[in-house]
C-alpha cells in the first residue's frame, strides 16, 4: 500500500472507539413547567426482551451513517410521537462507553411545552412516562454503589510469547453505579450516569 492509498483511506474516514460492538443514542429531554424545569423519563414495557420495566430516555441504537443528534430525534418521535420541531436540541452530554462494549451519545434537549399534553407513547415499548424536576438532582447525591471488574484470563494464555512467562499483573476496575430514588422509581444504570454527569456540569463540577 502506497502513502496516497492510506491518505485517502484515511480521508473518508471518521475516528471513532476501538472495539465498540454498537452505539446508541438518547435525547435527556428537558421541559419548561409552572414548577420549573423538569426531566422527562419513560419507563420501558414489561415485554421488552432487555432491561423491561427500567426507567430510561427515548433513544436507541444508531442506524449505519447516522448521526447521534438525528437517532436521538428519531427515537423520540417513534416512541414518544414528539416531532422534530417539538425538540430543541441544546447541547451534547459526555459519551458513554459501557464496560460490555457499546457507546451511549446523550442529546439534551428542550421539549416544546405544548407537546407533553400530546405525548403519543409506543405501547410496544414505553408502558408510561413521568416527571422529576432537574432541582432534584442539582439538589440530591446519588447513591453510588459499585462493583468490582475482575480480569479472568485463561490457563491457555500465551504468556511467554508476551515475554513474561512467569504471568502478568493485570489491572482491574471498578464501576460505580449512581441510583437515584424518585417516588418509588429506581433512576439508575447509564440513565443514572447521564442524569449525575449532567448535575456535575450544572454545578459547573464537570
Amino acid at each position: 500500500m502506497t502513502l496516497e492509498e492510506i491518505r485517502s483511506r484515511m480521508a473518508l474516514r471518521r475516528a471513532g472507539f476501538q472495539d465498540v460492538t454498537g452505539e446508541y443514542a438518547v435525547l435527556v429531554p428537558l421541559v419548561e413547567t409552572p414548577e420549573g424545569l423538569q426531566v422527562l423519563f419513560e419507563v420501558r414495557a414489561a415485554t421488552l426482551r432487555r432491561q423491561p420495566g427500567e426507567v430510561c430516555f427515548p433513544g436507541g441504537r444508531m442506524e449505519p451513517g447516522e448521526e447521534p443528534e438525528t437517532c436521538a430525534l428519531r427515537e423520540t418521535w417513534e416512541e414518544l410521537g414528539i416531532p422534530v420541531e417539538g425538540i430543541e436540541v441544546l447541547a451534547p452530554l459526555d459519551k458513554v462507553l459501557h464496560q460490555s462494549g457499546f457507546l451511549m451519545h446523550p442529546i439534551l434537549g428542550r421539549i416544546d411545552p405544548a407537546w407533553l399534553a400530546r405525548l403519543r407513547s409506543q405501547a410496544a415499548e414505553v408502558a408510561e412516562t413521568f416527571l422529576v424536576p432537574l432541582s432534584y438532582f442539582l439538589e440530591e447525591e446519588p447513591l453510588c454503589p459499585s462493583y468490582p471488574l475482575v480480569p479472568q484470563v485463561g490457563e491457555d494464555f500465551p504468556y511467554a510469547q508476551i515475554g513474561f512467562p512467569q504471568g502478568y499483573d493485570w489491572k482491574g476496575a471498578r464501576v460505580e453505579v449512581p441510583i437515584y430514588t424518585w417516588e418509588g422509581r429506581a433512576i439508575w444504570g447509564i440513565t443514572g450516569r447521564v442524569m449525575k454527569h449532567l448535575a456535575e456540569v450544572l454545578r459547573g463540577r464537570a
